[in-house]
């Protein structure tokens, strides 16, 4: 599997392609910039621990004052050395570091660790140190880990590029750190533990390599089978969350996040504004790439073990078997406070635990089996209670009791370890008694906890991991959105306010851009004087409803700017003359500009707040939640990223108290939930493609099982002077409309070439059904059967891809009964590589003759143009001449070394 693959699609059975970061893992030459024998300093203890730990290659001091160090020859510049350098370690003054990476660069150097602090962290003149060092390894196409970091150790390697104090064992842990004290601390707790790493990094600022091209390449990377992070800031946000994506489904990537508490809100323009933290945002990031979040630096470890030995659960119901009622209890306490569930034991299960129990034990959930309890007894009942289809995971808990012999009960155990879909995990309290039975559970693969409490806790951290991952690759219902989207009407109401100065539009325009998107809002008109809204009344019909309208105030309320249930004229006419009378008193005259008339009705419902709102990390965020007036006194929300589809709508919706309220209570009919699904992603879509929008609210949004309607909306825009091409973007990339068209083939037909979308996962399947096996061949260089090719957990992943990350467009047709085909597939993966993307292309056998995979490859290559790849290449089949003659018409150069079985396709586009 190459790294810089997408892991859905790592088909190259015949070698890999060197990646950019490859020298760190793997180099072949170390530099040393700034070696030195003085005691005590960096720049010794890094050099000594390169010399310490062979990695195969070569070190090189690098000193222009001194002819050796520690006893090897160094070498006044990094030029002077006589063999080729692919890695250099800069431990000096950071003044001196821009100068030296281009001298590396000059040499062929093509990474750097660079340890030295001095940049940023330390003011403008350490901002112009950075920027010049990253535009010198950007001359040269170097890549660089740091500055201000401990450096990296890579121990299946022998790499120790870091002036720690020791070497860290050889796992199959990748552990990556913003701080370098805390990699210390790991080290040394990792050593008294026994616990081993793929890969130990230190990143300090992340001036270049960041989370995502970390996280990426672990992920490829064989040797490794989780990932733990230690993160202060997130970086790149939508690096990361490519990769995180990308990867989250095949290894756990576990995260622990500094700074989870905020100062204070800031004073917003909207209600959304004031409401979400931006560690929230940071909560539903995590869900939206399948990261999992912990709180502490054990729990990174903790579940790191856990994922690695057991299954995920299933959900949220706990089975806990106790000899003890108080450890029990402890462990049912956190569960439940993390938001598990006991499982609710059957009276199957009751009844078989009767025949092997004595008649005290506790006959719920959790299961005590009394203190006598001896080896068998807690096996049978382990074993009776895993049959439980109430149950989604069990935890066993043993407490040192006179009677208990930790070690045989542990030993009894061991076959239990491997539960199906069910994990099980164990609490073994006690000391220096319970150490061989603990070792025991351990080497079968049963994870085992000091405190019950603790073990809770890790499973409810499992069945939450477990969920957002299920969530994230659910195949959603196909819906229309953006069908009726007027987006072209939306962006003029939104120019028109900025071109005018303004940053807040009317209620009246606010609605407008609602409605261009399908949003349905009640009907009004806009009046400037008392007897045009009494007209205006006459022809909506009372009773009616007066707002202010105002090119200023968003909050109409704090200033008397709404009256309800006008009932007649001189209603109207009242409240017309309160309302510039309160208005002017409370904020100025100048701030009333007229009013809004609209019809008023005792409409039945559940009030709903949907909004957005800008993070300075992630762009837009969205948030729906319970609405009305005391929005921010319930504070029942959730937030997510957009772009949303309808099952992460749904999966948003049920974070929420009121959604139980949606669903139908006491007697009320359940709102339209698929309706409402459908508005969430027609919102997404409005946020996504208007960037100039800073801030909206739809509060409230009225939902009945009759009707969902927009009953108030306010929208704050970026400041007009801000570029369009400055506007905050989201941090997950929307779906490319701009690659979609229409194609005739040569039989005439007319179909449409659109890129890839989650819902497509069932066409995919039957398109799958239809190939041979002769075309799967080629197309994927190894035979793959049918079950294989439509399993869900790899169609899912080809079709839930990252835009940003890669591009796959799908022809689809329209047979004459209406029904929509895939008959071909075209794919550029690698965009967020170091310049090269490859493309793959696989058409239906009946419709290969039909000009559909020059077209394809046509497209592919205006998408890597437009998305500024260097070149595209393929691997090729050399039987499949068919595609080597589509390749050579666009202009790709094909070679083909002797003996090989593939035919390598290139064609550069700079």
């Amino acid at each position: 599997m190459k790294p810089g693959k997408p892991l859905s699609e790592a088909h190259d059975i015949f070698g890999q392609r060197p990646h950019p970061l490859d020298p760190f893992f793997t180099p072949k030459n170390i530099a040393v910039l700034g070696a030195t024998e003085a005691p005590g300093t960096v720049g010794r203890t890094t050099l000594w621990n390169l010399m310490s730990s062979p990695f195969g290659g070569a070190v090189f001091p690098v000193n222009p004052k001194r002819p050796s160090v520690l006893g090897i020859k160094a070498y006044p510049s990094v030029k002077d050395i006589p063999a080729e350098v692919d890695l250099a370690v800069v431990v000096t003054n950071a003044k001196l570091i821009p100068g030296l990476i281009d001298e590396c660069g000059e040499v062929g150097c093509k990474a750097a660790v660079v340890i030295s602090a001095g940049f940023k962290e330390a003011g403008e003149e350490g901002q112009e140190l950075e920027r010049q060092l990253l535009a010198n390894a950007r001359k040269h196409g170097m890549r660089i880990i740091g500055p201000n970091c401990l450096g990296i150790m890579i121990p299946p390697t022998g790499v120790n590029a870091t002036f720690a104090a020791g070497m860290a064992k050889t796992g199959n842990v990748g552990f990556l750190s913003q701080s370098g004290a805390l990699c210390t601390a790991v080290l040394d707790w990792s050593l008294r533990e026994m616990v081993g790493f793929s890969a130990f990094m230190s990143l300090g600022s992340m001036a270049d390599v960041g989370w995502g091209d970390l996280i990426y390449y672990l992920g490829n990377d064989p040797k490794t089978r989780s990932i733990l992070i230690y993160m202060e800031s997130v970086g790149d946000a939508r690096s990361f969350l490519s990769a995180a994506r990308e990867v989250a489904y095949s290894k756990p990537i576990i995260v622990i996040k500094a700074g989870r508490t905020a100062a204070g809100s800031k004073a917003a323009a909207s209600h959304t504004g004031s409401l979400t933290g931006s560690d929230d945002v940071l909560d539903a990031a995590f869900r939206r790439s399948g990261v999992l979040r912990v709180t502490n630096i054990a729990d990174l470890f903790y579940m790191a073990e856990v994922l690695a030995k057991q299954p995920r659960p299933k959900g949220p119901r706990l089975t806990i078997l106790t000899n003890a009622g108080g450890p029990g209890v402890l462990a049912a306490d956190s569960l439940l406070l993390g938001g598990g569930e006991l499982a609710e034991i059957s009276q199957e299960t009751i009844s078989e635990l009767n025949k092997i129990l004595p008649p005290t034990w506790s006959h719920g959930n959790p299961i005590d089996i009394i203190g006598d309890a001896e080896p068998a007894r807690y096996a049978k009942a382990l074993e009776i209670a895993a049959k439980d289809q109430n149950s989604d995971g069990l935890l066993v808990i043993l407490t040192p009791q006179a009677m208990t012999d930790a070690t045989q009960t542990a030993q009894a155990l061991k076959p239990y370890a491997k539960l199906g879909d069910k994990p099980v995990i164990a609490s073994w309290m006690g000391g220096v008694d319970v150490a061989a039975g603990e070792h025991i559970l351990n080497n079968a693969g049963i994870p085992t906890f000091p405190y019950p409490d603790t073990a809770a806790r890790m499973f409810n951290y499992m069945w939450r991991y477990a969920s957002n991952l299920r969530a994230l690759y659910e195949t959603p219902r196909y819906g229309a959105a953006g069908a009726e989207v007027r987006a072209a009407e939306a962006s003029a109401i939104l120019t028109s306010a900025r071109s005018a100065g303004r940053t807040i539009l009317t209620e009246h325009e606010s609605k407008q851009v609602l409605s261009a998107y399908g949003i349905p809002t009640v009907p009004s008109i806009v009046v400037e004087t008392e007897d045009e809204a009494a007209a205006a009344a006459a022809k909506i019909g009372y009773p009616v409803v007066l707002k202010l309208h105002s090119y200023t105030i968003t909050h109409k309320t704090d200033v008397g700017g709404v009256k309800l249930n006008l009932k007649n004229e001189a209603d109207l006419r009242k409240a017309w003359q309160e309302m510039v009378e309160t208005v002017s008193r409370l904020a100025g005259k100048e701030h009333f500009n007229g009013g809004n008339v609209q019809p008023f009705a005792r409409l039945e419902g559940y009030e709903v707040i949907l909004g957005s709102t800008i993070d300075p990390q992630f762009g837009p965020v969205i948030l729906f939640g319970m609405g009305g007036q005391l929005v921010e006194v319930f504070k029942d929300r959730a937030l997510a990223l957009p772009p949303l589809n309808t099952t992460l709508a749904r999966r948003m919706m049920e974070r929420t108290r009121i959604f139980t309220a949606l669903k139908g209570v006491r007697g009320r009919a359940s709102v339209d939930l698929s309706a409402l699904e459908q508005l969430l992603v027609c919102f997404s879509q409005l946020v996504v493609e208007q960037p100039a929008i800073k801030e909206i609210d739809i509060n409230p949004l009225l939902a009945s099982d009759k009707q969902l309607i927009a009953l108030d909306a306010r929208v704050v825009l970026h400041d007009p002077g801000i570029k369009d091409e400055d506007l905050p973007r989201p941090a997950i990339r929307p779906y490319p409309y701009q690659y979609e068209g229409l194609f005739t083939t040569r039989c005439g037909e007319e179909v449409l070439i659109r890129p890839i979308r989650p819902e497509d996962e069932p066409m995919m399947v039957r398109f799958h059904e239809s190939l041979s096996d002769r075309t799967v061949y080629q197309r994927y260089l190894q035979i793959l059967n049918l079950p294989q090719r439509t399993a869900h957990d790899r169609l899912v992943r080809i079709c839930f891809i990252d835009y940003a990350r890669q591009m796959a467009l799908v022809v689809e047709r329209t047979t004459p009964e209406g029904e929509k085909q895939i008959i071909g597939v075209g794919r550029l993966q690698n965009l967020l590589g170091p310049g090269e993307a490859e493309f793959s292309i696989v058409i239906s056998d009946d419709r290969q003759k039909d000009g559909l995979g020059t077209e394809l490859l046509k497209r592919l290559i205006a998408i890597g143009r437009a998305e500024g790849v260097k070149a595209i290449t393929a691997d090729i089949l050399a039987e499949n001449m068919a595609m080597q003659r589509i390749c050579e018409k666009a202009g790709f150069k094909l070679t083909r070394e002797f003996g090989e079985p593939v035919v390598s396709a290139r064609l550069d586009l700079v």
